[in-house]
């Protein structure tokens, strides 16, 4: 669209609003990140105004993290003027996000300042830790306001940035112009900007995955040191694969270009967050060294660049709001979260980044920890979605009963099952793959949102395959179910089945949680100091009188250690008597019997010969072996 027109038509629109704002030139962002190792940044921005009322607003419903965790707490000094005269302002009452105040007479532009506190490890999504003293993972909704009655689409922002000397930088903006001290990004929309992030840092590595390919994907790696940024080919061999995979899988794109933004550090937080052109990945320092958190961080990378189709693209119309103030609502959530998570780990199996074990023992750790969840006694996934602001917030202990954001792993087990059944009942000229190319494909070009709903999913099924999907979904997702939807499993030629033999995937996760996990023996989990993190109901431990937030402090007589409670489970097998924990309940101590003597038992997926081998054959690669990522030294 020209540029004159789109500003006649922001200007007319905000006229209509009836809002002291007018934008004839973009918001002027500056943000000074210079302080960022001391955990604080300064932000400048110049608002085209007109005299009357406006409302600033500081974004509080953030995309992706589907609630209101614009973190408002940590803005503070936040100083509003015109022409050099400073402007009293009011929060609101009710709506704590938003400033109100009165553009003077003859102003034309409000200058606000404000500088941003950054948390610490503490937090959740981007809420949580973001800068050490050597990096930073910039949000940018975290630095700016806007205008109440602003679409976020439209609304025009032009950003400046200033790094410590020496930082390099990572992100999908496109750079207007450079100088070794600031960095001035092409105007983009408020959209545009707060679905960009940037990461920067001393230690910074660029990879170009698609050298001489249209469009361009960059791997951009920052961390706390040089020896963390040091990929090896057969690495970014499998991050090329995983662009290729994905790609193959939708049959279009829709971005410009694509960046994996990829931090490395114990002291941000770590998770993932999509964005239409880039990801934004956070996650251990030794994640490219360690052969344990390669294997346990597969499915990041992966699973983030699938939001850009399931997600970006095509987004719920419950999550497709105009702005950052619109409560979302997040029922859809096991599609856009539960299918993109079933998809992460197909292509982590497919680029190689995962062995198909790999894949099986993630999937069988899902499915018992679905299947002995009392939580789902009472409460259908479908709650668990539309309660996902609360449940991200929820604490550890006590998930068994109440379920956690079982959209994500449940949504494994219900789109394999999807999967499982278009191959079957097409003879296997069709599969799931064929519903994202339908649904999520379309024609590559640049982003833009088209939102669906329940009835576009299950009418882009039927063209797959002819069936009653509806009662499908009805049965999984709304109802109350007891038992885990183990279906795809089991249509697939496996079986959930258990062993007394920790496996490599397991032995991973209990080491990067630092806890000993015996859900399906004792039905407990502890944290290495021996607090008790979770009891599955009516398991031993629970009949025992074992609770969530008590602390073993010895095993039989014995002082507490992990290897303690495991060997006692093993030599009970053999034993009549029962296994005596110490716990610690508060000030109080008691002894807690445990009749229990069927030994460890973990779980694992089991080949049923009965039927065809489908698991194998969804993840084989579909453009070329995959890659083998070799054992870490």
């Amino acid at each position: 669209m020209n540029t004159s027109v789109r500003s006649f038509i922001v200007f007319f629109s905000m006229i209509c609003l009836g809002f002291a704002f007018a934008q004839n030139d973009p918001i002027s962002l500056q943000v000074d990140a210079t302080d960022a190792p001391r955990q604080i940044l300064h932000s400048r921005l110049r608002i085209p105004a007109k005299p009357g009322p406006v409302t600033l607003l500081f974004p509080k419903w953030i995309p992706g993290e589907h609630g209101p965790t614009g973190p408002i707490n940590d803005l503070v000094n936040l100083k509003i003027s015109a022409g050099g005269k400073s402007i009293e302002w009011r929060r609101d009452a009710v709506e704590m996000y938003a400033f109100q105040f009165q553009v003077p007479n003859n102003a034309d532009a409000l200058d606000v300042s404000f500088d941003f506190l950054l948390p610490f490890n503490s937090g959740e999504f981007s809420s949580g830790g973001s800068a050490t003293a050597q990096l930073l993972d910039l949000s940018w909704n975290h630095v700016l306001l806007y205008p109440k009655g602003a679409k976020a689409a439209t609304l025009q922002y032009q950003a400046n940035l200033r790094l410590p000397p020496g930082w390099n930088f990572g992100t999908a903006l496109s750079i207007a112009s450079q100088t070794p001290d600031q960095i001035e990004f092409a105007s983009v929309s408020l959209e545009t900007l707060v679905d960009s992030p940037l990461i920067a840092g001393k230690y910074f590595r660029t990879v170009d995955l698609t050298p001489g390919a249209k469009p361009a994907h960059f791997l951009h790696i920052v961390a706390d040191s040089a020896a963390a940024i040091e990929i090896k080919p057969d690495e970014s061999a499998a991050f090329s694969r995983l662009v290729k995979e994905a790609n193959g899988l939708f049959g279009a794109r829709h971005y410009r270009n694509y960046h994996f933004l990829l931090t490395l550090s114990e002291h941000v937080a770590h998770f993932g967050l999509e964005h239409h052109e880039c990801s934004d990945n956070r996650t251990g320092e030794k994640y490219l060294t360690d052969d344990d958190e390669w294997k346990l961080g597969a499915f990041l990378l992966p699973h983030e660049m699938v939001h850009s189709w399931n997600g970006k693209y095509r987004r719920p119309f419950g999550l497709a709001t105009d702005d950052f103030q619109q409560p979302m609502k997040s029922e859809m959530l096991w599609v856009y979260e539960g299918l993109t998570d079933y998809l992460g780990e197909v292509l982590a199996a497919r680029s190689g980044m995962w062995t198909n074990a790999s894949f099986r023992e993630d999937f069988a750790q899902t499915g018992a920890m679905l299947d002995h969840q009392a939580g789902r006694k009472w409460r259908p996934l479908a709650d668990t979605t539309l309660a996902a602001q609360l449940l991200y917030q929820a604490r550890a202990e006590g998930t068994t009963r109440r379920r956690g954001v079982d959209f994500y792993p449940e949504g494994d087990l219900i789109w394999l099952e999807v999967d499982v059944l278009i191959r079957e009942k097409s003879q296997g000229r069709y599969s799931l793959d064929d519903f994202c190319k339908k649904f999520f494909g379309g024609e590559s070009g640049s982003p833009k949102v088209i939102p669906y709903s329940y009835d576009d999913v299950i009418g882009a099924l039927n063209e797959i395959v002819t069936y009653d999907w509806r009662e499908f979904f009805q049965n999984r997702v709304y109802a109350v179910n007891e038992r885990a939807p183990l279906g795809g499993i089991e249509g697939s030629g496996w079986r959930l089945a258990y062993t007394n033999t920790l496996s490599d995937f397991l032995k991973a996760r209990e080491g990067a949680r630092k806890t000993t996990d015996l859900s399906y023996s004792l039905g407990l989990i502890v944290k290495e100091d021996g607090i008790v993190v979770d009891v599955i109901p009516e398991s031993p431990a629970d009949k025992a009188g074992v609770g969530p937030g008590m602390k073993l402090t010895a095993i039989n007589g014995r002082r507490w250690k992990a290897e303690n409670l495991r060997v006692a489970v093993k030599t009970a097998k053999s034993s009549e008597l029962p296994i005596e924990l110490l716990v610690e309940n508060n000030e109080y101590f008691k002894t807690c019997k445990i009749d229990y003597h069927e030994g460890e038992k973990y779980p694992y997926l089991q080949r049923d010969e009965s039927k065809p081998d489908l698991l194998t054959q969804i993840l084989k690669p579909k453009n070329a072996e995959p890659v083998t990522i070799e054992k870490k030294e």
